[in-house]
């Protein structure tokens, strides 16, 4: 299982928060290595985020959830 976490955007401000603006794979999808999987958005930044590892994804939160970074969003199996 591999656990995937908000990015760390700030290292400035390590409580600092963002949104899981978009998943652009379902709970339950299979998921290859690389694969763009969401977009969180922190400050007027949106950050991709790519699968870390190949599998079917498993997601902790919701679209329009606020995240803290480093908060785990989602998990491979």
């Amino acid at each position: 299982m591999t656990d995937i976490a908000f990015p760390h955007i700030s290292e400035n401000e390590p409580d600092a928060e963002g949104v899981l603006a978009t998943w652009f794979a379902a709970d339950g999808d299979q998921v290859g290595e690389g694969d763009l999987i969401a977009e969180v958005a922190v400050d007027k930044v949106d950050v991709e985020v790519p699968a870390p590892a190949a599998g079917v994804l498993r997601l902790l939160v919701q679209e329009g959830d606020v995240v803290k970074q480093g908060e785990l969003i989602a998990r491979i199996e």
